[in-house]
């Protein structure tokens, strides 16, 4: 049984996640080709075959963890109001990873608004759902939100993850299961709580 979200602790979030993929990872992403689960571990698999650090590897992982944990539901292609997974998922990962992780989460939605106004053609790599929420998230960054963000001091990790968030949507790619990226993320708590 799941612990409550209340009762989760540096002890327990990891499997509390595991827990998360087994029982929701089945749901349709958003209108995509790929369930959730497929989708968030296909990034985490094109990092770690990519050679890129664990922090890259499990705020891919982790990027749309919100999608289970919002208290507004998850995405579909008929909403008309944005749901925030994003602040979501970081609300939960944020006791026990670093800001690394939980900025890559909670502004991963930015970076999409980010990149389609500081780089055009970035809007080409887009799903129709992906330019559906984008509408419902505010569109494209005005100057001013570009220059805010661009004082992020994770701003390159973030943007790394967003390309992962976007390349993560092929039918019949093969991933490694959660179990196989648990002990990196373990690795990362570990850490986290070992600083604080």
């Amino acid at each position: 049984m799941q612990p409550d979200p209340s009762e989760l602790n540096a002890s327990n979030i990891v499997d509390f996640i595991g827990g998360i993929f087994e029982r929701c990872g089945d749901e349709e992403y958003l209108g995509e080709p790929v369930t959730m689960a497929q989708h968030m571990l296909q990034g985490a698999t094109i990092a770690e075959n990519n050679g890129m650090d664990d922090e890259i590897v499990v705020a891919a992982l982790l990027h749309d963890i919100g999608h289970f944990t919002s208290e507004f539901g998850t995405f579909s292609m008929e909403d008309t109001e944005d749901r925030f997974h994003e602040e979501a998922g970081a609300k939960v990962l944020e006791r026990f990873f670093p800001s690394v992780i939980t900025d890559c989460v909670r502004y991963h939605v930015a970076a999409k608004r980010y990149l389609c106004a500081t780089r055009p053609s970035y809007f080409d790599r887009l799903s129709d759902a992906s330019i559906h929420s984008l509408n419902l998230q505010g569109g494209p960054m005005s100057d001013d939100e570009v220059t805010a963000f661009e004082k992020n001091p994770n701003l390159a990790k973030i943007i790394q993850v967003r390309y992962l968030d976007e390349a993560g949507k092929h039918p019949d790619m093969e991933t490694p299961d959660y179990a196989h990226f648990a002990p990196a993320v373990q690795r990362i708590v570990d850490a986290h709580m070992t600083a604080q």
